[in-house]
Formats: structure tokens, C-alpha cells, sequence
């Protein structure tokens, strides 16, 4: 027996290039082999529960768009039925797994107590239905960002009691998190920065959130949960300027509280392009450390200021992400998590279906024409002939010299560079012969 919410709509089917029908996948086949691993491996999808189910269609200048059946959610009859729809829609899309905030999946219910009650209720009912459809949870998180105890932060707030509440809360999603067996844990510090340092102690908050972090993984530890803790960066919207700003930050915040070997990465390309990088960059600063975990594929529109969460349809952009990714090694228990939601004119059940089928069919596309730019190696020789004089003894034997020695040697063989061609233009056109 089905909700009826997608009545109508049939299961997304792999059809090929030249297949005509919108709902229907023409790239992502799950079992098509690239570099030797199963597509569906290599990507690990998974869905949103925030931007798919609980998101209400609103914008900063307008309400509610989106009418649906469990709008609003006040109640616990209206958190099972939405969990009926969401795991309808993922076997229509075929997707191994999902992610939620707690808000997502259970009504507020003002009290910490009665937050945790409905948070245990919802999550077992969402667990009988893993385990009939065999969907898994690649990570669960907390949102301490929407109501208004959050204004001011969570673990930065200037009040140890919302600190407190924090904590908690965390821990009650991380509980949820490690009975569903989940693959990570992700916390955003979605107000973890400041709105003025007029009324901000930055050292304190830092500290203060330098030390929450530890007990997370404490407590991971604590509880055996096997799964990888996650950051996730984020410049600023809502806090003027955030902690949590890139992945460069982030890893110099890490290793500051002693954490790099405990938690990595969540990398968003929408907020690395508020950031003011590229996606593929902030994936090449966390792999370059060892410390890239999981990613949401979204994009921003580029005539906005904003994060727009869009479904992902930019190829080149997708291809040279998942380039850096494979060249990494691959999500090992990351994954492809679309943190996109719907236009809010996009009001119908089969806007839900269709965005996600062609997200994926983008990432398709992208990982396939990554793993064939891996193959031609040709972005590998040229990377290799641009550094190749610092493969030499004498320029490796200069890194442990000095820069006395350094200067008698440019001296005496009278060393005088000239610059030689970077040559991004022939790189770019590598590129283009894939996307």
C-alpha cells in the first residue's frame, strides 16, 4: 500500500543516451563499471530529507509555495507519513542512501525531553523501514541553526546553557545516528561565527567550539559509533562572517584543537562558491591533507549572491569534482549527498523525481568523463612536465639546505630563469575534449 503521493510515477529506469523520456535515467546506470568499480559505488547517492521533504518553498522575500499533504508538521502522524513518502521516493529513484537533521524528521516540541522522545519514536519507524527497503543512512546531524534559541550560535553562544542544549542535542543525534547504523555524523555550524565583534569574544567561541568538538569525538568513541565525524564549511549566510569559512580554515581550525585525525570533511559546492573557490578547489585543499569525507552536489546560481541550492547540471564543473575525488582514492564512507532543493514554482511530485534524476545523470556524466580524463593521463603528463625540475638531486638537496648556500649557488653558476609557459589554455582544452 502506497501513501499516493507519487501516484503515477514509475520507477527511474536506466534507458540510455538516446532515450526521450524525462523521467528516465540516460547516463547513470548502477551497474555500469568505471575504473573497475560500480558506478553506484563510486557515487553513493543520497538523499536530502531537509530540501525534499521539509522545505516549504519559501524565499527571503516570500512563504510557503509547496502544499503537501504533511505540511505543517505538528505532529507525530505527519513525521511517519512523510518518512512513508521519502522512502517511496527513494525506491523510485533507486538511491542506496539519505541524510537528515533531527528538525527534519520530527515535530519541535519546545522542550529537550519531548525533542528526544519524538526524535527516538520517528527514528525507530524510519528504521523498520531500512530495513524492509534496504536504503541506508550515510549520515544524520542536528539542526542547531533555525529556531531561535540558535541566534547566537550553539557551541559559540555567549550562554552556557544553550551550550548545553547543544550539546545534548548532539548527542541524542549522534544516539539516533549510531542506531541506524549511519556512515558519518556531520555537524554545520550553521550560526558558529558572529553578526558584529562588537558584542563577540572571537577567542572564547573558538575555544568553546574547539572543546565541543573533542567531546564529539569522545563520545563517539565512547559509544563505539564506527562511522566518520564530518564538518562541513560554510562562509557566511546567516552569520555575517562564519567560523567553519572553507577547508582550508577548517583544517587549520581542526589541527589547532588537536582533531585532524578524527574528523574530516563535508564539502559543499554551493558554499565553496560563496567562499569564493571552486568546488574542485575546496576538494583539492582537503584531499591534499588527507581529509576529504563527503560532499553535497548542489550549485549556486551565478547571478545570485545567495545559496541557491539548484540540482547540479553543470558538467565541466561536476567532471573536474569528481577528477579530484577519484584521483583521492574516491568517497570511501562518503558519498553524493544532494543538498538541492526544488524552484518554488517547481510545486508537483514529479519535480521531485525528475530533479533528482537529473542530478544524477549529471554526476553520471561527470564521474565517467573524470575517470576517461584518469585514463588519457594527459592532464597527469603535463602536471608532471611542468615540476619535473624538482625531480632532480640538486633541487631536492636544496629543500634541507639554507639560504646561505642557496645564494652562493645562484651566484656561482649564474642562475637567471626565464619563465616558462603555464599553458592553461591547451589544459582547458584537455578538458573540454571530455565534457
Amino acid at each position: 500500500m502506497t501513501t499516493g503521493f507519487f501516484d503515477g510515477i514509475s520507477k527511474a529506469r536506466f534507458e540510455g543516451p538516446d532515450s526521450t523520456n524525462p523521467l528516465a535515467f540516460h547516463h547513470y546506470n548502477p551497474d555500469e563499471l568505471v575504473l573497475g568499480t560500480r558506478m553506484e559505488d563510486h557515487l553513493r547517492f543520497a538523499v536530502a530529507w531537509w530540501h525534499s521533504f521539509a522545505w516549504e518553498g519559501g524565499d527571503p522575500f516570500g512563504g510557503q509555495t509547496f502544499i503537501r499533504p504533511w505540511h505543517p508538521l505538528d505532529d507525530m502522524s505527519g513525521a511517519r507519513f512523510k518518512a512513508d513518502v521519502a522512502f517511496e521516493m527513494f525506491d523510485l529513484l533507486g538511491v542506496p542512501y539519505f541524510c537528515w537533521h533531527d528538525a527534519d524528521l520530527r515535530p519541535e516540541q519546545g522542550n529537550y525531553t519531548d525533542n528526544v522522545r519524538t526524535l527516538n519514536e520517528i527514528t525507530d519507524y524510519i528504521g523498520e523501514k531500512m530495513e524492509d527497503a534496504g536504503t541506508k543512512l550515510l549520515w544524520g546531524t542536528a539542526n542547531m541553526f533555525s529556531h531561535r534559541r540558535w541566534m547566537s550560535g550553539a557551541s559559540t553562544n555567549p550562554d552556557p546553557d544553550v551550550f548545553a542544549f547543544a550539546a545534548a542535542t548532539v548527542k541524542s543525534c549522534m544516539d539516533a545516528t549510531h542506531k541506524l547504523n549511519g556512515e558519518n555524523y556531520v555537524l554545520w555550524g550553521g550560526r558558529e561565527g558572529y553578526e558584529t565583534l562588537l558584542n563577540t569574544d572571537m577567542k572564547r567561541e573558538a575555544d568553546h567550539m574547539g572543546r565541543f568538538l573533542n567531546m564529539v569525538v569522545e563520545y563517539k568513541h565512547k559509544i563505539g559509533f564506527k562511522g566518520t565525524i564530518l564538518v562541513e564549511p560554510k562562509p557566511q549566510e546567516p552569520s555575517k562572517h562564519q567560523y567553519d569559512f572553507d577547508a582550508a580554515t577548517c583544517i587549520g581550525f581542526l589541527r589547532k584543537y588537536g582533531l585532524e585525525g578524527q574528523i574530516k570533511l563535508n564539502l559543499e559546492q554551493g558554499h565553496a562558491i560563496l567562499a569564493g573557490h571552486s568546488f574542485e578547489h575546496e576538494i583539492a585543499v582537503a584531499t591534499s591533507e588527507g581529509m576529504l569525507g563527503s560532499i553535497d552536489m548542489n550549485r549556486n546560481d551565478y547571478q545570485s549572491g545567495w545559496d541557491t541550492d539548484q540540482f547540479p547540471n553543470n558538467l565541466p564543473e561536476v567532471a573536474l569534482a569528481y577528477y579530484y575525488i577519484l584521483k583521492a582514492g574516491g568517497l570511501t564512507t562518503g558519498g553524493t549527498n544532494f543538498d538541492a532543493k526544488l524552484r518554488r514554482q517547481s510545486l508537483d511530485p514529479v519535480d521531485l523525481i525528475a530533479a533528482h534524476i537529473g542530478g544524477m545523470d549529471v554526476c553520471a556524466r561527470g564521474l565517467k568523463a573524470a575517470a576517461a580524463m584518469i585514463e588519457d593521463g594527459s592532464l597527469d603528463t603535463n602536471l608532471a612536465a611542468r615540476y619535473q625540475g624538482w625531480n632532480t638531486p640538486s633541487s631536492q638537496a636544496m629543500l634541507e639546505s639554507d639560504l646561505e648556500s642557496i645564494t652562493a649557488r645562484v651566484v656561482s653558476e649564474d642562475i637567471n630563469p626565464m619563465p616558462r609557459s603555464g599553458r592553461q589554455e591547451v589544459l582547458e582544452n584537455i578538458v573540454n575534449r571530455f565534457v
